[in-house]
């Protein structure tokens, strides 16, 4: 379609370079990250580019605009939203605070709860012990979301594999399915791609 640039491409300078550092196209940092060392530069790159592969391979993808969640941190429509990061270093943990692009974004439980569960249980892949997520407080619901993201962590940490399901007994999907609920609710028959 002519005039109407794709989403999927980097063709109509819509989205940065992928080894670029843009910090005008990212989010500020928010609280979670403040009593940590926060990556920028090719620290920060490396870093979003292991979450790109894990979120592809496990299928945390945005519904809203159907890309690989860690696309959105380059999506120059999108300046104040995604994700950034710090280490604790003393812990080898890393930080990963996502902040959606409206305060009531309705896919920040899951995609933050599909982050989590998409970077857990890949140290090999990425070198910490931990990713711990966050939602940034901007959103509504961030409390009740964080609280479960901690629970979820403290799960983690104490049986080193991540639940199968969340606090509210909804399915998580599987290991190597970790997408937003509306793809699972796109595969019984409901949902956004469902016919009625």
């Amino acid at each position: 379609m002519v005039g109407i640039p794709s989403p999927f491409g980097d063709d109509e300078g819509l989205f940065d370079e992928r080894d670029a550092f843009v910090p005008e196209h990212l989010p500020e940092p928010g609280p979670f990250l403040a009593d940590a060392s926060l990556l920028t530069g090719d620290d920060h790159v490396a870093v979003h580019g292991v979450a790109r592969e894990v979120f592809e391979e496990r299928g945390v993808y945005d519904m809203t605009f159907g890309y690989n969640l860690a696309r959105l941190n380059a999506d120059t429509r999108h300046p104040n939203a995604g994700y950034r990061y710090a280490e604790e270093r003393e812990a080898n943990a890393l930080r990963a605070e996502f902040t959606p692009t409206t305060p009531f974004c309705p896919q920040s439980h899951t995609l933050t709860v599909g982050s989590f569960r998409a970077w857990n249980g890949l140290e090999e892949r990425h070198g910490y012990d931990l990713v711990r997520v966050r939602v940034h407080p901007m959103h509504h619901e961030s409390e009740a979301i964080n609280r479960q993201l901690a629970e979820l962590e403290e799960t983690y940490r104490e049986t080193g594999s991540v639940p199968d399901r969340d606090g509210d007994g909804g399915s998580l999907s599987g290991p190597d399915r970790t997408g937003s609920d509306e793809v699972e609710r796109s595969e019984k028959g409901s949902g956004i791609d469902a016919p009625f």
